[in-house]
Order: structure tokens, then C-alpha cells, then sequence
């Protein structure tokens, strides 16, 4: 499977003259994670949200693939010359792969509860193989339990419950094959080399990508900010979707007027 075949990309809504962003899903999610996000921004910006292999629309994989090569499929599906990013989890880490490997086309990134260095090797294998033997099924109970802060199954019971239902119906192959990307994913010792905009934010409940993982992201960058999204665990857009849109609302602003201020200079 070629790079540009690994990811598939929705249709942008917004004004066609707007500044394009492009969403990032977490491991066993698909575009519905930001669901409650788009009609928040799509009056000042165009929004397009892309899959991970074997999830939602996105194509099966059947041969192994890397962080950096979502980043690169994620570089070829975008139609715009420049863009702003924002991903949740894999997304996130996608999301540091194009600022390292595509930083000519971004905007800014935005690293929603994911770090660069996420969870162990070997426990990440050893989800892959429970996903191909006993299927992405059998990992929903522990995931409801990694994913969301204590309120936000009962706060927002269908987009919560429709979460659950993709990583159900994501392809278990693909599925084992992303935990195998992340069990190699590491870009702490690259962080420097990043000087786009950088907004590292996590959720205040999640235990995956906490505070630390955002902290180790800022300190790398040479241009990084840090928030924190109350009421949240590991998936934000769909437990906090006003917070996490004004957060980005507000840190696509202030990347656009830097980039501006720069080019004045």
C-alpha cells in the first residue's frame, strides 16, 4: 500500500476562501470524533477530517506503515498549498510527523492529548495481537475506560456510544497495525527541528497523554503553548467540543498573526 492510499480525507466544509484545517482522529475513532467541532469553526475556517487506515472510510492496510508515513499520505491528500493541523491522539503524534517532515505547508499544529513518545512498545504489541485474534471488539470495555473523563458517557451518551461502535466496526488487521506504528513512534529527540506553531493541550482526566506528555512537547518546539481542556479524558472534541474549539479558534489566531508579524519584519 502506497502512503497516499493509507489515509482518506473528507470533503472541506466551510467558506471557500477560508484557511483549511485539517482533522486528526485517535487510535479506534474515525471523523466523528469531530462531529461537534466543525459547525463551531466552519464560518472562518474550512474543516476536512481524515480516517486511519481500516477506520471509518479509510482503505484497509495489510502491510505495515509508520507515523511519519500517515503524516506523509495525510501531506498528499490535502488539496491546499498551506494548512493548519489539529489531531487527538495518533492524530496528534501524525500531526508532529508533518511539522517535522512537511513544516513548509503548516500553518501550526495543534497536539490534542497525544505526546511524542506515547505508552509502551511492548504493550502496544501486545494490543495488536489481542485486536487480530480476539477483534477490535474485545478492546471496547478497557477503551470506554481509557477514553473518556468520569461524566462524559452520561454528559453526551450518543456521540460517546457512536465512538464505541467504530473502533467495534474498525478493521482488526488495521487496527493492529496502527498499535504497531505507535510501538515504534518516537520523536522526542526531534522536537527541536519543529518551527512551526505548536499547541500541545490534554485532557484534565486523561491518564494516556497527561500533562506531562503536552509539557515535554512545549519545552522541545521552539514555539509551543500549553493548555489544559478541563472535563476531558483522552478524546476531547467529543467530551469538550465547545472548550477545545475555542482553544483552537484561538490558537489558529495568534499562529496567523505571528505568521503576519513575520513576514512584516
Amino acid at each position: 500500500m502506497s502512503a497516499a492510499s493509507l489515509i482518506s480525507l473528507s470533503t472541506p466544509v466551510g467558506p471557500a476562501d477560508a484557511p483549511l484545517v485539517v482533522l486528526g482522529p485517535s487510535l479506534g475513532t474515525s471523523t466523528i470524533l469531530w462531529d461537534d467541532v466543525v459547525p463551531l469553526l466552519a464560518d472562518d475556517y474550512r474543516l476536512a477530517a481524515w480516517d486511519l487506515p481500516g477506520h471509518g472510510a479509510g482503505p484497509a492496510a495489510r502491510e505495515a506503515f509508520t507515523v511519519a508515513d500517515l503524516a506523509d499520505a495525510v501531506a498528499r491528500a490535502v488539496p491546499d498549498d498551506t494548512f493548519f493541523s489539529a489531531g487527538v491522539s495518533l492524530g496528534g503524534a501524525t500531526g508532529l510527523q508533518l511539522a517535522l517532515r512537511h513544516g513548509s505547508r503548516l500553518r501550526g499544529a495543534a497536539i490534542l492529548a497525544s505526546g511524542a513518545q506515547l505508552g509502551d512498545p511492548a504493550a502496544w504489541n501486545d494490543r495488536a495481537a489481542q485486536a487480530r485474534m480476539q477483534s477490535t471488539s474485545s478492546l471496547i470495555v478497557a477503551s470506554a475506560q481509557r477514553w473518556f473523563a468520569p461524566d462524559s458517557i452520561a454528559r453526551r451518551p450518543e456521540l460517546t456510544g457512536r465512538l464505541l461502535h467504530a473502533l467495534q466496526g474498525a478493521d482488526d488487521e488495521s487496527y493492529a497495525l496502527c498499535c504497531e506504528a505507535l510501538a515504534a513512534y518516537d520523536v522526542r529527540s526531534s522536537l527541536g527541528r519543529i518551527d512551526v506553531p505548536v499547541l500541545a493541550a490534554w485532557g484534565a482526566f486523561d491518564a494516556v497523554a497527561p500533562e506531562a506528555k503536552a509539557a515535554e512537547i512545549v519545552d522541545g518546539v521552539r514555539d509551543g503553548r500549553i493548555a489544559r481542556i478541563d472535563g476531558a479524558g483522552h478524546l476531547p472534541p467529543a467530551e469538550q467540543p465547545e472548550a477545545v474549539a475555542a482553544l483552537l479558534r484561538s490558537f489558529f489566531a495568534a499562529a496567523s498573526t505571528e505568521a503576519a508579524s513575520g513576514k512584516d519584519a
